[in-house]
């Protein structure tokens, strides 16, 4: 390996070893009063937004063409460092292969902790470094979040609130985080169909093999033969799945400018 590669891939690794940087300091503590709205289901009628929770990982570009070749929109709720670190190859490609086919992108919190037990400032930081590299590289700035395990409290929904999201549950869970089989998670849905529900926000996770090569293409099959229409969660609501947008811009300089690099809540 080349001094420069060794230097890039020593770079890239202390992305997410240092958590690229320390959040800024909140400008205007009064919009804490605030309370972001959550969403567990969709606005628009017969209508299923499947979403995908814990990337990006290793089955998200076969996701993708699973999604793409049915003509459907999703949207992935992404971790900074969970199973995987964003910034490691290829998971910045399978991030814009997803992005750029249209589907939504989403923040999930940094390294999934349950956001209800820490504190704001960490709550803060949780949040603003998965957007940090969202705009590094996507060039977009989420509008939604999802809390991991779907736990929040009021301090959680002000700091949403600060930045103008929205936090976005679900009204069906898959079960393949909690242990359910292929075979389980087919028969959730088939459950799930033969109860005909007007809208479907569904909860499944990236980080499945089945999830991801047996139970979609199962899912997408079945939930169109029952008539339903797919869309991202912004789409199914009526609103923008993003903030802003930029130029994506070069992940490593942060690592190299790090104001501080407290881990001691870690």
């Amino acid at each position: 390996m080349t001094f420069t590669a060794s230097v890039s891939k020593f770079l890239v690794l202390a992305s997410c070893l240092f958590l690229s940087r320390a959040a800024p300091a909140e400008k205007d503590l009064g919009k804490r009063a605030t309370l972001a709205t959550i969403y567990s289901t969709c606005k628009h009628a017969n209508t299923v937004a499947l979403t995908f929770d814990d990337g990006p990982y290793m089955f998200e570009s076969g996701i993708v063409d699973t999604l793409n070749n049915a003509g459907i929109k999703a949207t992935f709720f992404v971790n900074g460092d969970n199973w995987d670190c964003i910034y490691d190859d290829p998971l910045p490609t399978y991030l814009k292969k997803a992005y750029n086919s249209g589907h939504m992108i989403g923040d999930h919190t940094w390294h999934h902790y349950d956001l209800s037990t820490l504190t704001w400032d960490q709550i803060h930081d949780e949040m603003w470094r998965v957007e940090l590299a969202m705009m590094k590289i996507l060039g977009a700035s989420p509008a939604f979040m999802r809390p991991p395990y779907g736990s929040y409290n009021d301090l959680v929904r002000q700091a949403s609130a600060v930045r103008n999201q929205s936090m976005v549950l679900w009204d069906f869970d898959s079960g393949d985080s909690t242990g359910s089989t292929v075979a389980q998670s087919e028969q959730a849905y088939t459950n799930l169909i033969n109860q005909k529900p007007s809208t479907v926000i569904a909860l499944n996770h990236e980080t499945y093999q089945g999830t991801a090569q047996q139970v979609l293409p199962f899912a997408i099959q079945h939930l169109k033969a029952a008539g339903y229409k797919f869309d991202t969660i912004a789409g199914c609501l009526g609103m923008n799945p993003y903030h802003s947008f930029n130029t994506p811009s070069t992940r490593d300089l942060d690592v190299l400018n790090v104001p501080r690099m407290d881990l001691s809540w870690t």
